[in-house]
């Protein structure tokens, strides 16, 4: 069969075997390759799905609002296709505007007909043949239910975390109470600290003098004993560890009846310290006052877990603001230079924290003139420190900071501080600490919420000198992906945020860091069941 196109052309159509025999393609004497064949059925194809692709963007688009190449395809897609356009192309503004209307709590009250699970979504979807509005009001429906009871779900976990993390577990108050009678009635455990030939140690200069403040005892041995034991000049140690009037008898009877040789303890209660008296020291009345807010921190725990309208981390932050650590044990510690008068420089441990290396290389530092040498918590490339700003602690809505400091200049850590207590007697530094927390409750604790940290953050403004990150790992009580092996490379780590290493809330794979210093031998350890 032949179809003349005309007097120079003319198409052939042969049967043969196969399709080289079945087409051939002659212009005068010459073939068409099939090179250029193919490609032209590949044209062909292109151009068969562009006007399917013009024919379906009118839908995506709506009705009323579609591209130019969308309402092109609506227009002539239909005629070339024979396809009836779609009355119904507006499915997904019906979805959005059905997702997009409010749905109040008490809807959603004692319903059973709502999907638990997206499995059962599904099920019901295809079973029913719902159109797209039910479609979006059920989903609607399941999303804010499922929405409601996450909320739910954190903040109770964030309560008893709060109330477990603040709470005394019965091995330590066992402990506390064992101790104390030791002390009562063995008087091996009321022996002085430290042995009268050792006192003149208490104010020399040319020893290395820690500072540590707690009511925790097994947490103040596990310091002083992952202290002494990791410093290369341990017989020239000093820790000084200040205590309050209830646990000044068992702290006192256990490092009598546990000598951390050949370092020097010193234990002393707050009411040892005849300096530190209203008359004296005027700002503690404000942090009496900032105790007492706090204790009825808008009407208390259960006040603030029945807001329906905060989210779980504003929650936890003001549960966290709630804990009895911000006590006056806390706030003392802005009067360092006054309560050791003949001491010039001093490093200061919280008693969540494990020293696994020498510290004493840091009296060799240089804090070019600076009170306080800390690790920065604002370098997120490095793996020791958490990115903290100021604006991760201080509320910079209102005008009162807002006019005073850089959101973005970066925070330091506390836990581990060089302090050079020469340097910090010529400074303001006590009393602009005791100015903000009196601002902060005059403006109903809207300044901050989260206790001493910042008004130390703000005392301390300019006056810090910051240090190799090695020095102190932040993280542990919080960071659950914190990886064993980079904590145990660190010189101090801290156990900062809810999960201590003395609770059953502590991460497994961290807490063998701090329990290698808890000798779990021990008579008094063994009798109030505390384990590894």
């Amino acid at each position: 069969m032949q179809l003349h196109i005309s007097s120079l052309r003319h198409f052939t159509l042969l049967q043969g075997k196969g399709l080289k025999e079945f087409i051939k393609v002659k212009v005068g004497s010459r073939r068409i390759s099939y090179k250029m064949l193919f490609y032209s059925l590949l044209f062909c194809t292109f151009l068969l799905k562009f006007l399917f692709v013009l024919t379906s963007l009118d839908g995506i688009d709506g009705e009323n609002n579609c591209s130019t190449v969308g309402c092109l395809g609506k227009k002539i897609g239909p005629k070339i296709l024979g396809r009836s356009p779609d009355p119904e192309s507006n499915i997904p503004e019906i979805i959005y505007k059905t997702l997009d209307e409010p749905l109040s709590k008490d809807e959603l009250q004692g319903r059973s007909d709502i999907p638990q699970t997206l499995e059962e979504f599904m099920i019901e979807m295809k079973e029913g043949g719902y159109d797209a509005k039910t479609f979006a009001v059920k989903l609607r429906e399941m999303v804010t239910l499922m929405e409601q009871r996450t909320r739910m779900a954190k903040i109770h976990k964030y309560l008893y975390r709060h109330l477990a993390s603040n709470s005394i577990p019965k091995q330590l108050h066992c402990l506390t109470l064992r101790l104390a009678n030791e002390h009562s009635n063995n008087a091996g455990a009321r022996l002085q600290l430290p042995y009268a030939e050792l006192v003149p140690a208490l104010v020399d200069n040319s020893y290395f003098h820690f500072i540590l403040a707690s009511d925790n005892v097994l947490a103040a041995s596990v310091v002083a004993k992952s202290l002494i034991r990791n410093c290369l000049r341990s017989q020239k140690v000093v820790l000084h560890i200040i205590t309050d009037k209830k646990t000044y008898y068992p702290m006192q009877a256990w490092f009598s009846k546990h000598r951390v040789s050949p370092g020097i303890i010193e234990v002393k209660a707050l009411h040892h310290f005849d300096w530190l008296t209203k008359g004296k020291v005027p700002g503690l009345e404000a942090t009496e006052k900032d105790q007492k807010v706090r204790s009825q921190f808008r009407g208390g725990s259960s006040t603030i877990v029945s807001n329906t309208i905060e989210k779980p981390n504003v929650t936890a932050a003001k549960l966290q603001a709630l804990g009895p650590k911000y006590s006056v044990m806390n706030h003392i510690r802005i009067h360092l230079p006054e309560l050791f008068p003949s001491l010039n420089k001093v490093v200061f441990l919280d008693d969540d924290i494990v020293v696994q290396t020498d510290l004493t290389p840091l009296w060799d530092i240089d804090m070019n003139g600076k009170v306080n040498g800390a690790v920065e918590t604002c370098s997120g490339n490095d793996k020791f420190v958490m990115p903290k700003r100021l604006k991760s602690y201080l509320n910079f809505s209102h005008p009162l900071i807002s006019e005073n400091f850089d959101p973005n200049e970066c925070a330091w850590a506390y836990g581990m501080n060089i302090f050079d207590l020469e340097a910090w007697r010529k400074t303001d530094i006590s009393l602009s600490y005791y100015y903000w927390i009196e601002q902060n409750i005059k403006s109903d604790l809207s300044l901050w919420q989260l206790g001493t940290l910042p008004p130390r953050l703000i005392a301390f403004h300019d006056h810090v000198h910051f240090i190799d990150p090695f020095w102190h790992m932040l993280g542990l009580g919080y960071q659950e992906n914190i990886n064993f092996e980079d904590a145990e490379r660190a010189g101090v780590i801290h156990f900062n945020g809810r999960a201590k290493p003395w609770l059953e809330l502590a991460f497994p794979h961290l807490r063998p860091l701090w329990t290698k210093y808890v000798h779990f031998s021990d008579k008094f350890i063994k009798s109030c069941h505390i384990r590894a």
